[in-house]
């Protein structure tokens, strides 16, 4: 997009010098030539000043129905305890992946009845 703004300025601003060079008196040429140098001068300004960015933060918090206390979650292929930062959530699902043994699973939740 840069490039297409700055060839689209580039030839506003040829046109501005032929009208200008070309305009041998007439007040109507040199008004054209004046208006497109202006607006290659506005097309240069207007892709060169920075957008206004603006950053969106996420959070996601996993609401787990039942009695789940992550000081008490074991890995179920070591045992190790887990800590926070191993529960993530990926395509919809809980994931759990151990630091200790590298085994990674989805949370699957037991039903209470």
């Amino acid at each position: 997009m840069k490039i297409v703004s700055y060839l689209l300025a580039a030839i506003l601003a040829a046109l501005g010098l032929i009208f200008l060079t070309g305009s041998q008196g007439q007040l109507v040429r040199l008004a054209i030539g004046v208006v497109l140098l202006i607006a290659a001068g506005a097309v240069i300004y207007l892709f060169r000043s920075k957008p206004q960015v603006t950053q969106h933060t996420v959070v996601q918090q996993i609401d787990l129905s039942g009695d789940v206390n992550l000081e008490t979650m074991k890995c179920k292929v070591c045992g190790a305890p887990l800590a926070k930062d191993s529960v993530e959530v990926k395509a919809g699902a809980i994931f759990v992946a151990c630091a200790h043994c590298g085994a990674s699973y989805q949370l699957e939740e037991q039903p209470t009845w």
